[in-house]
Parts: C-alpha cells; sequence; structure tokens
C-alpha cells in the first residue's frame, strides 16, 4: 500500500526535520514564511500503519486571475530517495496537489550525482580542453542518481533546464561547492585551505580584521555591503525587507537558524555574509563587500570565522553553495569557483531539479513566462 499524503502541523514537520541528520534550509517550515509570494503548506508521508515516513514545505504560487497553482518543493521533499518503491511515494505527493489545484509540479530531490575534488577542480580550470565541468571525470560518481534520473523520467518527470546564466537555474542551483566536515578536526579543515588562502587569513588578522556576529538591526549594514555587491557582480538584489522577513521568520524557529557575520576593519564594515544552519548542514547564504581595502582580505577573514563557528556546531559539511560549472577564463563568475574551491570545497553536481506537467498548456506558458521575464 501507497503511504497518505496530507498536512501536517508545523511541529510535526519540524520534529521530523530535526531527527534527521541533515534536510534543506529550504524544506523547515520558516521557510514558508520568507517566501511571502507564495502560499506554503506541510506535507506528511503516513504508511499504513501511521508511522510519519516523510515530510516536505511545498510553496504554492498561483496563476493571475485563476486558483491554479505552480507546487515547488525546493530541494525536497524530505522522504527516502533511494527507496525501492519511490514511485508509491511520489504518486500520492502528485495526487494531493493535484486535487490542491496545482497545474505542475516541481521539486529538487536532494541527491548528489558526482563530486569533484579541489585538486581536481583545479587541473580543470587550467585545461584549455576543459570548458565545463561536465568535460572533466569526476571524482566520485553516484550510480543510485543515474537510477533516480532514470525512474522519474518513466513517470513522466523531466529535468527542469530552464533559466541560469552559467549553470545558475531560475530555481536552485544543480551545482555547488562543499567542504567536507564529516570526521575532520579544525586542523584538518585549515590544512584543506590553499596557499592563497591561508596567507590571506593571515594578512587579515595582522591587518586588524575583526569579525563579528550581528543581529537583526545590523541588516542595514549588510544590505548596502550587499547592493554594492550586485551592482559590481551584475545581479539583481531582493530588498532589504527580504532579508528582515527572513531573519525574523528563521530565528524564531530556532535561534541559531540564521547568523550574520561583520568583517570591521578601523571602524568601517568591509564585508558581510548570512550563515544558514540545519542539523549538521551549515551554508553560507549570501555575501556582500565593499572594494574598498581589499588588500586587508575581510572576505577571507569572514569565511574562515563562519567555517570555525560551523566547525564548533558540529557541522558534517560546510556549504558554499552555487558554482558555475563553466570553467572559461572569459566567464566573471569563475574567480568565485576559485576562492569557494581554495577553501578546500568540493564541487558537487546534483541531480537537478524536475518538473511534471500535469496542465501541459498551463506548464507551457509557465515556461514562456519564464523565459520572457
Amino acid at each position: 500500500m501507497s503511504p497518505t499524503v496530507r498536512p501536517i502541523s508545523r511541529a510535526e514537520h519540524l520534529a521530523f526535520v530535526e531527527a534527521r541528520p541533515s534536510a534543506s534550509h529550504m524544506q523547515v517550515p520558516s521557510w514558508g514564511d520568507v517566501k511571502a509570494d507564495w502560499e506554503a503548506e506541510s506535507l506528511g508521508w503516513f504508511e499504513p500503519d501511521g508511522r510519519l515516513s516523510g515530510v516536505g514545505l511545498v510553496l504554492l504560487r498561483p496563476l493571475p486571475k485563476v486558483r491554479r497553482y505552480l507546487a515547488y518543493l525546493p530541494e525536497g521533499p524530505v522522504i527516502d530517495w533511494a527507496a525501492p518503491d519511490l514511485e508509491r511515494r511520489l504518486e500520492p505527493m502528485v495526487a494531493y496537489l493535484k486535487g490542491r489545484g496545482a497545474f505542475s509540479v516541481k521539486m529538487g530531490p536532494p541527491v548528489v550525482a558526482r563530486r569533484w575534488s579541489p585538486e581536481a577542480v583545479k587541473a580543470a580550470i587550467a585545461d584549455p580542453a576543459a570548458h565545463r565541468l561536465a568535460d572533466v571525470p569526476p571524482t566520485s560518481y553516484e550510480q543510485g542518481a543515474v537510477d533516480l534520473a532514470a525512474r522519474l523520467r518513466r513517470m513522466g518527470w523531466r529535468r527542469s533546464e530552464a533559466g541560469g546564466e552559467e549553470g545558475f537555474a531560475a530555481g536552485q542551483p544543480r551545482y555547488v561547492c562543499q567542504v567536507p566536515f564529516a570526521g575532520r578536526s579544525l586542523d584538518d579543515v585549515q590544512r584543506g585551505l590553499n596557499q592563497q588562502w591561508r596567507r590571506n587569513v593571515r594578512k587579515a588578522e595582522k591587518a586588524g580584521v575583526k569579525v563579528v556576529r550581528g543581529g537583526h538591526d545590523d541588516l542595514p549594514v549588510f544590505y548596502g555591503l550587499y547592493t554594492e555587491t550586485a551592482e559590481r557582480d551584475r545581479f539583481i538584489p531582493r530588498p532589504l525587507p527580504y532579508f528582515q522577513r527572513m531573519w525574523t521568520a528563521l530565528t524564531a524557529e530556532h535561534p541559531d537558524r540564521m547568523r550574520l557575520y561583520l568583517a570591521h576593519h578601523e571602524g568601517e564594515v568591509l564585508a558581510a555574509a548570512t550563515m544558514l544552519v540545519v542539523g549538521g548542514h551549515v551554508w553560507y547564504s549570501y555575501g556582500a563587500s565593499t572594494s574598498r581595502r581589499r588588500e586587508v582580505q575581510p572576505n577571507n577573514a569572514m569565511q574562515w570565522r563562519m567555517m570555525c563557528d560551523a566547525h564548533e556546531l558540529g557541522a558534517h559539511v560546510y556549504d558554499f553553495r552555487g558554482i558555475t560549472d563553466t570553467l572559461e577564463e572569459s566567464n566573471h563568475l569563475l574567480g568565485l569557483l576559485r576562492f569557494k574551491v581554495g577553501a578546500g570545497g568540493e564541487a558537487v553536481e546534483y541531480v537537478g531539479e524536475w518538473d511534471l506537467p500535469l496542465n501541459r498548456l498551463l506548464h507551457k506558458a509557465l515556461d514562456f513566462y519564464m523565459t520572457r521575464r
């Protein structure tokens, strides 16, 4: 028999997530409060014996003028993706969402497909024949991800190819950079920094850069640096109320769910970043910096402090989030890839986001709208 999928309370949802070693910050109940433009609902998977075997935060975006929704489970749901009966876990979810008015379902299985070590990425960047990470043999390869992709296709799901400049999708990034912490001492992690990183951390310390934790009242300072970063790096910034809502929602659920770090030098904040924590997974979320006094290396100092704090919290991974999959020197995001890999990060490819159109006409209209935005 298939599980029953139905709405659950926030308390049930949170208790299930907190009993797991790792779940995305986008699959905790409070993330629904962050995404004010969406309706949010917590779903539970109940086995025939009444046991709760999975949860998911679904975000519902209505189409204008009609009560039909895009249903989106970012980096979720939180289920056993290796289960031999995966079909019977996804089918009742789809049936429930269709009854809820969804015309299309999008989800992001948190399943790793391939990994490249820092050494492999460095060699790939130096290789003129390598244009994308996909051109480079991975350090490790997960057959389970290949099997999952094949199963999803048989069920009618299709991998989302929408959006994305240089490997950054319109949804969540398929390629990320992660520093493994599990089973490693802080000295081990420090030895994983490349020579430039270690030199920059020492330089920041010698120059007197101080990294401190901030709070809600410091978000405008962070935001000033963030808008400067957006202009410099050519992306559209989110508004300040988004970060204020994010802080209020996440810290209300758990005081350490979101942290803010500020790098000070001679009375000025030169860099700032947000950090998110769920169980043993820690994410560097948003970063910001000024172009002034870059020679004192505030970003390296700030990231190293965040990594140290993450290790102290018992994290098994420090996640730098999205990276480009393009290795061309002309790519303006390549410097960011070098920075993250220099901290000892592996390049990680997830199985990607998947769409299931329930009404092909409305789904096609949404695709057209997204490409023309």
